[in-house]
């Protein structure tokens, strides 16, 4: 189907599932069955996406997150960002470590792990 009858399925506005493809909350259009471009078949002109049931679902799913955790479109791209690209996971899991709000837990797991080593160097004690 193409965006005109998702958004009224979606009761969104087309602009609004446009903006949604722009941040990158819908599904990657495959190579097989649709182009995985936004050109027409002669390369001039724009080709028109078509939505699949599973495409819906996975909108309505997006959507419903949005809903529950009361955040914006462009905040969930964001957590999608943070979840696929190491280096954004890492500068924020430090930001969460800095303002308190991430446990700085690893690090204390490999202090216990490294003085239980010792002790064990150490032998056993003498009473």
């Amino acid at each position: 189907m193409r965006i005109t009858e998702a958004a009224r399925r979606l009761d969104i506005s087309p602009r609004m599932l446009r903006y949604r493809e722009e941040l990158g909350l819908l599904p990657v259009l495959r190579t097989t069955g649709r182009r995985a471009s936004r050109r027409g078949a002669d390369g001039r002109g724009a080709a028109h996406r078509q939505f699949t049931e599973s495409d819906l679902d996975a909108i309505r799913a997006g959507m419903e997150l949005e809903r529950r955790y009361d955040i914006t479109p462009a905040a969930l791209a964001f957590g999608l960002r943070v979840l696929t690209e190491p280096a954004v996971r890492a500068a924020i899991a430090d930001l969460g470590r800095r303002t308190g709000r991430v446990p700085a837990g690893p690090v204390r797991a490999l202090d216990f792990e490294k003085e239980r080593a010792l002790r064990a160097l150490r032998g056993p004690r003498s009473c």
